[in-house]
């Protein structure tokens, strides 16, 4: 699951409005118009954007289209972050570098003397 994909889809105010208005019901393009008040290309832009990310699902009817939300990967998306938080860094072989980073911070005696002070001023 490419969760900077999908976080990148989600990015943006107009998309948000778009996931919203269709986990209420599947709709065309010229309904998300006149909700939105967006012209037709800028909202096709949007839904293009989230149909790369299968955020939402396409169904042709003749030279329509009808779009609707993938419930179904939202729920598995909400799942796999929640995972992904609890799962210790160290175990993340793509974090490698920031795990040990952070073991280097934790004993760099300067970030030791700036986090005392930092402390003593709350």
């Amino acid at each position: 699951m490419d969760f900077e994909v999908i976080f990148k889809a989600l990015g943006e105010g107009t998309r948000i409005k778009i996931i919203k208005i269709l986990s209420l019901k599947p709709m065309y393009v010229c309904e998300l118009e006149g909700i939105l008040n967006i012209s037709q290309p800028r909202i096709s832009q949007h839904l293009k954007i989230l149909k790369h990310a299968s955020l939402v699902e396409v169904q042709k009817e003749g030279q329509r289209a009808i779009y609707s939300l993938n419930k179904k990967l939202i729920e598995a998306v909400s799942s796999e972050f929640i995972k992904f938080l609890d799962t210790p860094l160290e175990e993340l072989k793509e974090f490698n570098k920031e795990y040990q980073q952070m073991q280097a911070v934790d004993k760099d005696p300067n970030i030791a003397i700036c986090k005392s002070c930092s402390h003593k001023n709350k």
